[in-house]
C-alpha cells in the first residue's frame, strides 16, 4: 500500500522520498522522536541534579552560592542554542532533515559522556568546571538544532487530518525524556544516601542517557528524507532566499518567539520544582523527585491531548482555553503548595498545572509549522525556538532562584508564571488559525 502526503503542494510519494510500503509513517516519526526524546534526557538531567553538579565541580563558601553557580552552568548551554538553530535549522532546509538529525544526535551524545566522566573541582582544579561549561555549551549548540528539523521532519510525514498528533511528538518526546530524568532521579535518591548522590549518584543518570547513544544514531540513520535533491540544490543557487523569506513571515515570527518564552518559563519553573521543593520547601529528597515525576508524566498526556484536540477543533481553541485557566489556576494552586507543603499539595497541586499547561503549546507547534514555507520551516523554527529557550529557558531558574533569596518568599514562582502566561495568552490569542479541519486540507501559506 502506498500513501501519498502533501507537503508545499507537491506528492511525498512522486518525490520519492516517503513509500510507506516500505518505510510506515509511524516508524518514521518514531524514529525522529526517538532521537529527540533521548537529546531531551541528556540536557535536562542537569536540572534535576543541580545540586549534587554544584557540590562536584562548584564548591562556594555558601549553599546558595554553589547551586547559583551550578545554575549558571545550566544556562550556559543556552548561550549557543540560537547559533545551532541556525546552523542546524538551515542545514536542514538545504541539505536535508536527516543529516541535520544525525548530526545533532551525535554531538549531544559526546557532551553528555565528557560530563559524565569529568573529574571532580577536588580532583583536578579549575579544569573540572571549564571542561562542564565548555560541554554544557555544545550540548546547546547540538539542542538548538535538534528542535526546527524535527518538528518540520514531523508535519512533513503527516497526513493534513493528524499533522497536529503527529507534530505533538516533538513536545510529548521531551515530557518523556523529562519523566524519564526524573524516574532516575527518584531511584537513585531512593536507593542512595544524599553523600552517594553526592559523590557519583548523578554521573549515573548522566551514562545512562550515553548508553542509549548507538540505538539513537542507528534510528536516525533509517529515516526517509523529506526533501528533494532538486530542492536542495535550487535552495543552494538562491543564497538570500531563506532570510527574505522569513522576513515577510516576520509577524508570525514574533508571536511564535512570545508564545514560546511563555512555554519555556513554565517547562524550566515545572523542571526547577525538584530543587525548589529540597531548598525553599525541604520536602525530602524522594518526594521533590516524584512531583517532577508525576507532573512530567502529565505533560506527556496533555502534550498528546493537545494534539488530538488540535486536528479536531482547530489550533487557537486549544491554545487560548487552556491557557487561560492556567492563568487563573496558579495563584491558587501555589497558594496551596507553600501553605501546606508535602507530597498531597505539590503532586495535585503542581501535577494540575502541569497538565493544563502542556495542551496549549502542542497546539501551537503544529500552528507555527504550517504557517511557515518548507523552504524555511527548519531553520526558522530552530531559529526562533533557541532564540526564545537561550533568553528564557537559560534564565527562569536563575531568575526563580534570585527571586527566592531577594523576597524569601516561597510564592515568587507563581509571579515569574502569572508574567510568562499573560505573555503567551497575548500571543496566541493574535496567532493565524491554521488547522485544515478550519481551512481546508490543502491550505498553507
Amino acid at each position: 500500500m502506498r500513501v501519498v502526503h502533501t507537503v508545499q503542494g507537491k506528492s511525498d510519494l512522486s518525490a520519492g522520498l516517503l513509500d510507506t510500503s516500505s518505510v510506515s509513517v509511524r516508524r518514521a516519526a518514531f524514529a525522529a522522536t526517538i532521537g529527540n526524546m533521548l537529546e531531551f534526557y541528556d540536557f535536562v538531567t542537569y536540572a534535576f541534579f543541580a545540586i549534587q553538579i554544584g557540590h562536584t565541580f562548584f564548591p562556594a563558601q555558601s549553599e546558595y552560592g554553589s547551586l547559583m553557580l551550578s545554575l549558571a552552568t545550566f544556562g550556559a548551554g543556552f548561550i549557543t542554542r540560537p547559533i545551532g538553530g541556525v546552523v542546524l535549522g538551515i542545514y536542514s532546509d538545504r541539505i536535508g532533515r536527516r543529516p541535520a538529525m544525525l548530526l545533532s544526535f551525535a554531538l549531544m551524545g559526546s557532551a553528555i559522556i565528557v560530563i559524565a566522566i569529568t573529574p571532580s573541582y577536588e580532583t583536578i582544579g579549575l579544569a573540572a568546571p571549564i571542561i562542564v561549561i565548555v560541554a554544557r555549551m555544545l550540548q546547546g549548540f547540538a539542542l538548538g538544532g535538534e528542535v526546527g528539523p524535527t518538528t518540520a521532519y514531523l508535519l512533513e510525514i503527516a497526513p493534513p487530518e493528524r499533522r497536529a498528533l503527529v507534530v505533538s511528538l516533538q513536545p510529548t518526546s521531551q515530557e518523556i525524556a523529562a519523566t524519564a530524568g526524573a524516574l532516575v532521579g527518584f531511584i537513585l535518591s531512593e536507593i542512595m544516601t544524599p553523600a552517594e548522590l553526592d559523590s557519583y549518584g548523578w554521573r549515573i543518570a548522566f551514562l545512562i542517557g550515553a548508553l542509549a547513544l548507538p540505538f539513537g544514531l542507528w534510528m536516525r540513520r533509517t529515516l526517509p528524507e523529506t526533501i528533494t535533491p532538486a530542492e536542495r540544490g535550487a535552495r543552494h543557487a538562491d543564497e538570500s532566499g531563506h532570510f527574505g523569506l522569513a522576513r515577510r513571515h516576520r509577524r508570525v515570527i514574533l508571536l511564535a518567539l512570545m508564545i514560546l518564552a511563555s512555554g519555556t518559563i513554565s517547562t524550566y519553573v515545572t523542571q526547577y520544582m525538584t530543587t525548589y521543593a529540597q531548598n525553599t520547601l525541604h520536602i525530602a529528597q524522594s518526594v521533590a523527585f516524584a512531583t517532577s515525576l508525576v507532573s512530567n508524566g502529565l505533560q506527556i498526556i496533555g502534550a498528546l491531548l493537545g494534539g488530538w484536540l488540535a486536528d479536531r477543533y482547530g489550533r487557537k481553541p486549544i491554545m487560548i482555553v487552556p491557557q487561560l485557566i492556567v492563568l487563573l489556576l496558579t495563584y491558587p494552586a501555589f497558594l496551596w503548595i507553600v501553605g501546606a507543603p508535602g507530597g498531597w499539595s505539590l503532586l495535585f497541586g503542581f501535577g494540575l498545572l502541569s497538565l493544563i499547561s502542556s495542551l496549549p503549546f502542542t497546539a501551537f507547534y503544529a500552528t507555527f509549522t504550517e504557517a511557515l514555507p518548507q523552504q524555511i520551516r527548519g531553520g526558522v523554527f530552530a531559529t526562533v525556538y533557541a532564540v526564545a529557550i537561550a533568553s528564557f529557558g537559560g534564565t527562569a531558574q536563575l531568575v526563580v532562584t534570585w527571586l527566592l533569596h531577594i523576597t524569601g518568599n516561597p510564592l515568587a514562582p507563581a509571579w515569574y508564571l502569572l508574567l510568562a502566561a499573560t505573555v503567551g495568552l497575548l500571543a496566541m490569542a493574535l496567532m493565524p488559525e491554521t488547522a485544515p479541519v478550519k481551512v481546508g486540507k490543502d491550505a498553507r501559506q
